[in-house]
């Protein structure tokens, strides 16, 4: 098992940055498979990007390529989420997700979830 934990989000102007981070426990982190979906009010969860395990492998939802960047410290246990030129439409809270055996789009194949950091862009 893994459990996740991020950090990171806040309040931001449009145009600004944030980097979110997710922090995974025990040794098999590099094992998994590590994603990011948002979810915001009213809406369901949408993925964002996910990484393969050893993080050379990306993939983004069309929404945020260009903008957003996943990337991975195996040594260091955390998965970030590097954000630009953030929009009033990024508002979410932000997850992050594991699996074992691959990544996908959907969030109903991630066995792991953290808690979730809100993430607000004002316009």
């Amino acid at each position: 098992q893994v459990q996740l934990v991020e950090s990171g989000g806040g309040l931001v102007q449009a145009g600004g940055s944030l980097r979110l981070s997710c922090a995974a426990s025990g040794r098999t982190f590099s094992s998994y498979f590590m994603a990011w979906f948002r979810q915001a009010p009213g809406k369901e969860r949408e993925f964002v990007a996910a990484c393969s395990r050893s993080g050379g492998n990306t993939h983004y939802a069309g929404s945020v390529k260009g903008r957003f960047t996943i990337s991975r410290d195996n040594a260091k246990n955390t998965v970030y989420l590097q954000m630009n030129s953030l929009k009033p439409e990024d508002t979410a809270v932000y997850y992050c997700a594991a699996d074992g055996n691959n990544y996908y789009t959907d969030h109903n194949e991630y066995d792991y979830w953290g808690q979730g950091t809100q993430v607000t862009v004002s316009s």
